[in-house]
């Protein structure tokens, strides 16, 4: 199945009918371009009964004509987004395109798989447009809740297509770069034919907060709170610890990170100049011997996931420091759906140490902002970008038949909705063939890549 030259479609392989494992296939005349390659780590029910804890797409598809695949493109550093590439690149064998955050994340996966002196990394500046093969392309700047992301306008002879990867409206990002009303109008008046769209939150009416409101909230919670303050969030937001340093100072509190991730994530960010509160890190060594109602914690584990910092403080298995009656832990996100019983149980063990907990739900001002567009949000990306087609990804079937209702009622001429193997015609003329390709889950162990599905 090779496209031709009167041909461009869209082939996702993950991400669409779930949230997260994103990896995406365009095809134009006999040439393949492979828009990101993330992970998941759980089972589509949630119980991760295959035994693997991270798992992927299986690109067998692509991989198994790697001759044709001309580029793979990652729109932001996710892990759903860039977390398989060490595992999937040997079979691949492409240049990868990012932008500077994007690719300082992705080259410290790298250096750990013995990879990073073998993938051809080229830097991307937001805004840049230029040919990939036959394809044409241009990185439209985003705001989302990581530095730096961008969506994509991919061109070619027979016909064009915005890729939004994951993206919001958000008028005060805190760090990294602001999307363009201009910019997406400009695009919408050379004509587009398809949007392919993240539907995440697109059941959810209104527009979503910015992570610049989320402050006054978060500095309530923290300078009411007696004895430690550990706040569970994304490690990836670095708008948000940045948002949480301030706090710490203004609150006289020492910042510390639980998490290799969040370490990570804030090195990396250190690295490209996007972060700047050096004086406020505590090592987290030290945090043990600190009085407690004198630290403010940023912890991984929000989603109750086994291995994080929140889950083993729950345990009392955290190396550096244990708990105590009094402590609050703040959830500055909220439940990815398929979490939930492991973040409930983690909870009963947190309360079982006498700790407070505050949820989004709690609290009078907003303490958590979602980093994906609601429902008004979404009907003016369709009147600036203005496509004759929608192709919702990147949420479970519910979302994405939200999304298909909206655009409808907002004038989007055709809306298909599929899911992961099926193949989204947009040129010439427009249909989708269901189950094209079969589409498989890998899983990551010690013997390596798994088939597990």
């Amino acid at each position: 199945m090779t496209p031709d030259r009167q041909d461009f479609w869209f082939l996702p392989l993950g991400g669409c009918g779930e949230i997260g494992m994103n990896m995406n296939l365009y095809g134009h005349d006999d040439q393949w371009l492979m828009v990101d390659c993330g992970v998941t780590f759980r089972d589509p029910d949630g119980t991760n009964n295959s035994g693997y804890h991270v798992q992927m797409a299986d690109p067998n598809f692509i991989s198994s004509q790697a001759e044709l695949l001309q580029g793979l493109l990652l729109t932001h550093a996710h892990e759903d987004h860039i977390g398989a590439v060490p595992h999937l690149w040997p079979q691949l064998k492409c240049p990868v395109y990012a932008t500077t955050f994007t690719a300082e994340m992705l080259r410290r996966k790298l250096v750990e798989y013995n990879l990073v002196d073998k993938v051809p990394i080229h830097i991307v500046t937001p805004g840049e447009r230029f040919n990939i093969g036959v394809f044409d392309i241009e990185w439209v700047r985003h705001t989302h809740s990581i530095p730096d992301p961008c969506g994509l306008v991919i061109r070619t002879a027979a016909g064009s297509a915005f890729h939004t990867a994951d993206w919001k409206l958000d008028p005060k990002p805190q760090v990294g770069h602001n999307f363009s009303t201009k910019h997406y109008q400009d695009i919408g008046e050379t004509g587009i034919n398809a949007m392919i769209c993240d539907s995440t939150c697109a059941d959810q009416s209104g527009h979503s907060l910015s992570e610049g409101d989320l402050y006054d909230g978060l500095f309530e919670q923290v300078a009411a709170a007696n004895g430690r303050v550990i706040v569970a969030c994304f490690g990836s937001n670095i708008a948000r610890l940045n948002t949480l340093a301030r706090i710490a100072l203004a609150t006289n509190r020492h910042l510390g990170l639980l998490g290799r991730s969040l370490v990570n994530t804030v090195s990396a960010a250190r690295t490209v100049g996007l972060w700047e509160h050096k004086e406020t890190l505590v090592d987290t060594e030290h945090l043990g011997y600190l009085p407690r109602d004198t630290v403010l914690l940023v912890a991984t584990g929000s989603q109750g996931e086994p291995r994080t910092a929140l889950n083993r403080l729950s345990y009392g298995r955290f190396t550096h420091m244990s708990l105590d009656a009094g402590d609050t832990v703040i959830f500055s996100a909220r439940a990815i759906p398929g979490n939930e019983a492991g973040i409930e149980q983690m909870n009963d063990r947190l309360r079982g140490l006498g700790v407070r907990i505050v949820t989004p739900d709690m609290t009078g001002k907003p303490i958590h902002a979602s980093g994906h567009p609601s429902a008004e949000e979404l009907s003016l990306l369709y009147g600036w970008i203005k496509p004759d087609l929608l192709i919702p990804v990147h949420g479970e079937p519910h979302h994405m038949q939200a999304q298909s209702e909206l655009a409808k009622n907002d004038g989007v001429k055709t809306q298909l909705c599929g899911k992961n193997g099926d193949l989204f015609r947009i040129a010439p003329g427009t249909s989708i063939q269901r189950e094209a390709i079969a589409c498989n889950r890998l899983g990551a162990g010690r013997k390596g890549l798994q088939r597990i599905n």
